[in-house]
């Protein structure tokens, strides 16, 4: 197949619980992340605390997500492993390709996230138009920065 995208690597995991700050001891207080920033939205109904392990463009986002309304959707909380965020390095041009072989996404199309970065979501279910999905899990493309697209591939050219 010839795609005009590449998945780089894990931008992200996020865990959703009821109470982030359960969440916090476990990845904060004992396994050390750095708490790097929150996020905070009505619309996606989350309070989310941005925390980091690594560095540099090979940094992997570990987003700890409550909802703002436990009965309101988005349910944050339902799924703990919420969702796996991706590098891409071309992303509208990722979303055309995929959206044409019959993936769907979630509602929302591509949108600024909470990290900065453009980001659109392929959808958890796959339906008739759309078959192809995250077969249950929820699966976030993000717009990978000049720096992370460099670095991957430097990477790759490394004779291993």
């Amino acid at each position: 197949m010839n795609r005009p995208f590449k998945v780089l690597g894990i931008q992200q995991i996020a865990i959703g619980a009821t109470d982030k700050n359960r969440l916090q001891k476990l990845w904060v207080e004992m396994l050390g992340l750095e708490l790097t920033g929150t996020f905070r939205s009505e619309r996606e109904n989350v309070d989310e605390d941005i925390c980091a392990m690594g560095t540099g463009p090979f940094k992997v986002e570990v987003d700890l997500m409550q909802p703002l309304d436990p009965e309101k959707k988005p349910a944050v909380h339902t799924t703990p492993l919420n969702h796996v965020g991706l590098w891409i390095d071309r992303l509208p041009e990722a979303v055309e390709w995929l959206a044409a072989q019959g993936v769907r996404f979630a509602p929302g199309g591509i949108r600024r996230g909470a990290a900065g970065f453009d980001i659109c979501f392929l959808h958890p279910k796959g339906n008739e138009e759309f078959p192809i999905s995250g077969e249950g899990v929820l699966i976030e493309l993000v717009q990978a920065p000049e720096e992370v697209v460099q670095a991957f591939a430097a990477l790759a050219a490394v004779p291993g």
